[in-house]
């Protein structure tokens, strides 16, 4: 008798990572989307091309693939009811959305109190994702059956690595089920959020300390992503690919890397010398000219990157918290408070506000620190350092 998985989201996370790892470990797999177009191509095909970019691009065949329209939740609903394994790659907004059908599909299957636990992989970019799903989905659910959601059915949430390219015109016409992502593979979760045995699943790393690694993700991962992009704008570069290869761009993001690397492992105990190692592999993988990530892309949206809790001012913090001087990432901070796209809103409302009230303005009412706090004052003192375009 075959495995099987459901997979809430049918895109870029959806089959062009979690699809994958579903087949290769031997799953049948049941899309759950809402886009009429690929859930029919699924349907009539079974399959679809997966196409991993880098220095040799290649393309892997994913089978074993049905599809069902979110709508028709009976099927849905039965869909989770026989599912060994599930998750979700929808985005967080549509979560609550989702949460009546698998309330639908967790009441059918314990109608059976005998059922086997069901694990959902929710992998949302938000902290705390899998106690709040439950709790949506709790909303939804006759309360005789929420003994088994509590028991029984586990919300684990995962830390999304992989990275996925902007698609070109070429390959969008090339086939409507083809995607395109970097080779890396790997999905971090949290081993404590299973009921029941933990199910197999190629390249899954179930982690005790696994908040340490939803920073790792935050602080490092993205951290560096934004300070090489914030940086590589003032210098005039497209793509982030070129904007790595700028000696200076590079290091500015090796030092960061350095600050962030050293205050994770204080704070956490996590091993430093692993720490600087998927450091590395991270400006290596930058340098994948195959991904086509614009820099004006990744530095989208400098409202959010400069929250109180993101990947700018949240890791400089950390890092004067363990006592470490965050002066490349705070120099990120102050490029970011220079980007000013004219396409992106949320940089033109950064560049309003601080032509209304200065870069205080920003500090209070973005970053949520004081013009007099150090990392406020270390900011103002690296935007007097910031390297521009050669």
């Amino acid at each position: 008798m075959s495995k099987k998985a459901v997979q809430f989201g049918a895109g870029n996370i959806g089959r062009g990572f979690l699809g994958q790892l579903f087949f290769e470990t031997g799953y049948e797999t049941t899309f759950v989307d809402v886009v009429e177009e690929t859930i029919k191509a699924l349907n009539e095909r079974h399959e679809y091309p997966l196409r991993i970019v880098g220095e040799e691009a290649y393309t892997l065949t994913i089978g074993n693939a049905s599809a069902l329209n979110s709508m028709n939740v009976p099927a849905v609903a039965q869909a989770i009811a026989e599912a060994d394994f599930a998750a979700t790659a929808v985005g967080v907004p549509i979560l609550p959305r989702i949460a009546p059908t698998l309330a639908a599909g967790i009441a059918k299957r314990f109608e059976n109190p005998d059922a086997a636990p069901l694990n959902f992989i929710v992998c949302e970019n938000m902290i705390d994702a899998g106690p709040y799903l439950r709790e949506e989905v709790r909303k939804h659910l006759d309360p005789k059956f929420h003994a088994a959601l509590d028991e029984k059915v586990g919300f684990v949430e995962a830390s999304i690595g992989r990275m996925v390219p902007i698609m070109t015109e070429k390959e969008k016409n090339e086939d409507i089920l083809l995607v395109c992502v970097e080779p890396y593979c790997q999905l971090p979760v949290d081993a404590h959020g299973f009921k029941g045995p933990i199910p197999e699943l190629k390249n899954m790393k179930p982690m005790d300390k696994f908040g340490a690694y939803v920073e790792r993700k935050l602080f490092v991962h993205n951290m560096s992503h934004a300070v090489a992009s914030y940086i590589g704008y003032l210098r005039g570069h497209e793509y982030i690919w070129q904007a790595i290869q700028d000696p200076v761009v590079r290091g500015i993001a090796e030092a960061a890397l350095e600050e962030t690397c050293a205050g994770m492992s204080a704070k956490h105990g996590l091993d430093l010398a692993a720490l600087q190692e998927h450091a590395r592999d991270l400006i290596h993988r930058y340098q994948n000219k195959a991904l086509g990530d614009q820099v004006a892309r990744i530095s989208k949206d400098p409202i959010r990157k400069l929250g109180p809790k993101d990947r700018l001012i949240g890791s400089a913090l950390m890092c004067l918290e363990q006592g470490i001087q965050p002066v490349h990432v705070a120099m990120g901070a102050a490029a970011a408070l220079r980007f000013d796209y004219p396409d992106d809103p949320a940089a033109q409302r950064v560049q309003a506000l601080i032509k209304e009230k200065g870069v205080e303005g920003v500090f209070r009412e973005i970053c949520h620190i004081e013009p007099d706090s150090p990392l406020a004052q270390l900011i103002i003192q690296q935007m007097e350092q910031l390297p521009l375009a050669k």
